[in-house]
């Protein structure tokens, strides 16, 4: 049984050996005993001689054909000497005078044929000479192959090609392909042979994690300086490189170099970048000594390429610090990668310029990183959500006259007094958004810059005379596209205008009372911004001072980024502006806060860039690199668009409710019920409206923006009134009830806790409000009434005279009494207030 295994291994031996085959499963997996290696050397010996008598016997058929050419090789030296005769006794016939021309003739042609004939046997002879040559180099090839000289087999094989192509006979000669085919199969021979003295000298044990390299060994006859002529032979220097760097990269290499890696070779001291770089230079250093320099050249072009990248984005870049507290441990990770480069140059490694331009390029490479750094905390931060909103208090202190705090003070206050003691009562009278002639009719947007009320045209003193009048402006232009007054605040230009009115004024009161009393009063109103603004204040402001640390400081190796770093806020404002409204929107008032919380951040920074300018602290050149301008305006700019994107969104979808495009009161299949409907939809969405607004926006900026949706549904109603062909009485008894229920809105601007007969400030915020009121007034009046509205009451304010005729031709019959009264109104077209 023994000697049966036996011989199925010593097979499988010989036709892997010879043909390559693996054995098949019951063989792979038996058990081989030491018994059995002797019984399989024998079969490979057996094999071994079988293959030497295969190749003799290929000796000896070459053999024949050579001895063959041998023979006719002397038969044509015969013959060659026989026509040397013949041309003698030619010469002499010739010589002799009895010889015809004729005779002369075949002369020169015998000699001209025998003269070819010559030539054509040294050639034969020559190539029969080079073959036997060729055939003998083989046989030393065969020779200096079996005693492992692969040198020498590999030089006469050269040789022997060489020799071979200068044989004179066509390649597709028999002799010439059983020649070329055992050259090739020689070649292949003595290859085998140098693969495994190649794997003899350079070791790779993968299980082991072992990697050795011996420059010789005592049981080859090639060291590895020799090696390298056969790899240059064989053209397999680039590829056997490449096949030690994987080798060297899977046991060595990947697992040193990976953080992750718990079982790493034993050359591993501490997981830090200096300690990487000891343990690279030992391996390096190891092949240096033992590798050729034409190797190492070679190795360096293979393994360079991927270990260098790696070694940047695994190990170097995740240590680049974002802030300047961690730049002395940072200093010593650029030494360590200074002096690894300085140690590469030295072993002759080559293809490290990546890693030499990442040291030099140091201050971009902390730059980008901050950069990255700050840019993905404002997206992390944003998709977090808007988190708890934080209430913020806004102060301003203004100095007023004595008649200024007596207009400011409230109307059932105590005079003087109360005016500085009801310091909220005062600021929300002070903080009054005016409203623009353009809303009366809710087709044109609100904006940020009246919330506040502040940085108007106007001087102080009219400003506050008209922040407690209710009679609305019926020409005063809408600021659509300065955010900055959506808090109060102008440029510098603007706050240079404002200044010089209130001088103005002072002087002007100066000269009418020279004594005048004058007290400070302070403005407070409370808003809520959401948690985004604090961080990217706190994140700007943490970039500034790392950039104050650098500038002047030459010492600091990132110095050379501080311009840069200067220049991070604008980028870090320019994310937030992308991507916020992407994110404020997935709230509801999500609008809102995007415009309280860039306002702020425009507040903030403008402070920012003031206290800046005064700080002592800071170099010049420091001072002269923060610029932030631009990013306010942007800010303010964002805070317009949030606003208005808001306010246009809710007045469309009140537009919708009303109606869109088409009268309200003229729908086709429209009963009253339904018409009642879709009022109340309206006035349901207003209050919801306003309920959310309530918890973010400040009091007047709240009044302002609700005060716009109702001047939308008041403005919408008074004009599909006036849109009318006819009003009937049961039509105006309709109409004026559906008004009752749009003011019931009234309740929204009373001040909490107010009684029942306090006066709502809705009309200061909703041009319209009167108006619609007086309009119902109107469809409930007899013509005297009318004529009493116009006359002594104050409805000229709101309508015109063609309007006001308008409507009595739509509610009244045309007759004497009709027209006598229209007279009239038209008579007197103003209030008698205002004609006064």
């Amino acid at each position: 049984m023994a000697s049966a295994e036996a011989g199925q291994i010593g097979h499988a031996l010989v036709e892997f050996s010879l043909h390559g085959l693996f054995p098949g499963e019951d063989i792979s997996s038996s058990r081989i005993e030491v018994s059995h290696l002797a019984l399989a050397l024998d079969s490979l010996a057996a094999a071994k001689a079988k293959l030497k008598a295969d190749i003799h016997v290929i000796n000896e058929e070459t053999a024949s054909d050579v001895s063959q050419w041998v023979a006719n090789a002397k038969s044509l030296e015969e013959d060659i000497n026989r026509t040397r005769n013949w041309a003698s006794e030619i010469v002499r016939r010739s010589e002799a005078p009895d010889v015809s021309g004729k005779t002369i003739q075949q002369a020169e042609d015998k000699v001209d044929f025998l003269r070819q004939e010559f030539a054509y046997n040294n050639q034969l002879y020559s190539a029969l000479a080079s073959i036997k040559g060729v055939s003998r180099l083989l046989d030393k090839v065969d020779t200096a192959r079996d005693e492992r000289h692969i040198l020498q087999s590999l030089h006469l094989l050269e040789e022997s090609w060489n020799a071979l192509d200068s044989i004179p006979v066509s390649k597709s000669c028999r002799v010439m392909k059983l020649l070329d085919i055992r050259a090739f199969e020689l070649k292949s021979a003595a290859h085998d042979v140098f693969d495994h003295v190649w794997s003899s000298l350079v070791q790779i044990d993968a299980p082991e994690s072992r990697v050795t390299v011996f420059k010789s060994r005592e049981d080859e006859q090639m060291n590895l300086v020799d090696a390298v002529i056969g790899l240059k032979a064989y053209k397999e220097v680039d590829k056997r490189m490449a096949e030690l760097w994987q080798g060297l990269d899977q046991v060595l290499i990947r697992p040193r170099t990976s953080r992750d890696q718990e079982d790493v070779p034993n050359i591993r001291v501490v997981n830090t970048v200096p300690s990487l770089f000891q343990d690279l230079e030992i391996v390096l250093e190891y092949l240096s000594e033992r590798l050729p320099e034409e190797l190492v050249y070679s190795l360096s072009n293979v393994m360079m390429p991927d270990l260098i990248p790696h070694i940047i984005t695994s190990w170097l870049e995740p240590l680049v610090p974002t802030s300047l507290m961690d730049m002395d441990e940072f200093q010593k990770i650029i030494d360590a990668t200074k002096s690894f480069c300085t140690r590469l140059e030295v072993l002759g490694v080559s293809g490290f310029e990546e890693l030499q331009e990442w040291v030099q390029n140091v201050p971009r490479v902390w730059l980008a990183k901050c950069r990255e750094t700050a840019l993905a905390s404002i997206r992390t931060k944003l998709s977090r959500g808007l988190g708890v909103p934080k209430e913020i208090e806004r102060v301003e202190t203004q100095t007023v006259s004595q008649e200024e705090g007596r207009k400011l003070a409230p109307a059932d206050g105590d005079g003087w007094n109360t005016a500085w003691d009801n310091v909220d009562a005062v600021s929300n009278n002070k903080e009054q958004p005016k409203q623009a002639n353009s809303q009366a009719h809710g087709d044109e947007g609100d904006d940020g810059a009246d919330a506040w009320g502040w940085g108007e045209d106007d001087d102080d003193n009219e400003a506050n005379t008209t922040l407690l009048d209710t009679e609305p402006k019926q020409n005063e232009p809408v600021e659509e596209d300065d955010p900055a007054a959506a808090w109060g605040w102008g440029d510098e230009e603007d706050t240079t205008t404002t200044a010089t009115a209130a001088k103005e004024t002072s002087t002007a009161n100066k000269a009418l009372h020279p004594n005048p009393s004058t007290h400070e009063l302070t403005l407070k109103e409370t808003y809520n911004i959401s948690s985004m603004p604090e961080p990217v204040i706190a994140l700007i402001l943490a970039i500034l001072e790392d950039g104050v640390r650098l500038v002047g400081n030459d010492g600091n190796p990132v110095a050379a980024a501080a311009p840069g770093l200067f220049s991070l806020p604008t980028l870090v404002l320019a994310m937030f502006r992308a991507v916020s409204p992407h994110y404020y929107g997935l709230n509801a008032g999500g609008n809102m806060f995007l415009y309280n919380d860039t306002t702020y951040l425009s507040e903030q920074l403008s402070k920012i860039a003031s206290d800046w300018k005064r700080r002592d602290d800071l170099a010049p050149r420091a001072k002269s690199m923060l610029r932030l301008d631009n990013d306010v305006k942007a800010l303010q700019s964002l805070a317009t668009r949030a606003y208005s994107s808001e306010m246009t969104t809710c007045r469309t979808i009140l537009r919708d409710l009303l109606g869109g495009s088409q009268s309200l009161l003229q729908q086709d299949g429209l009963d009253s019920s339904s018409l009642q409907s879709q009022v109340d939809n309206a006035i349901i969405y207003v209050r919801t409206t306003a309920a959310s607004w309530s918890d973010i926006l400040a009091k007047s900026a709240w009044s302002q923006a609700v005060g716009s949706l109702v001047d939308a549904i008041a403005s919408k109603v008074v004009a599909d009134v006036m849109d009318l062909a006819g009003i009937g009485q049961d039509d105006a008894y309709d109409i004026a009830n559906l008004i009752a229920r749009i003011t019931e809105l009234d309740d929204l601007f009373l001040t909490p806790g107010a009684d029942k007969n306090s006066i709502p400030a809705t009309s200061e915020y909703a041009d319209s409000w009167l108006r619609l009121k007086y309009l119902s007034e109107v469809l409930q009046s007899n013509l005297q009434d009318v004529r009493y509205l116009w006359m002594e009451s104050d409805l000229s304010l709101y309508f015109t005279v063609d309007e006001i005729v308008e409507l009595i031709g739509l509610s009244f019959v045309d007759n004497a009494r009709t027209r006598e009264v229209v007279r009239e109104i038209q008579g007197r077209p103003r209030h008698p207030r205002s004609s006064a």
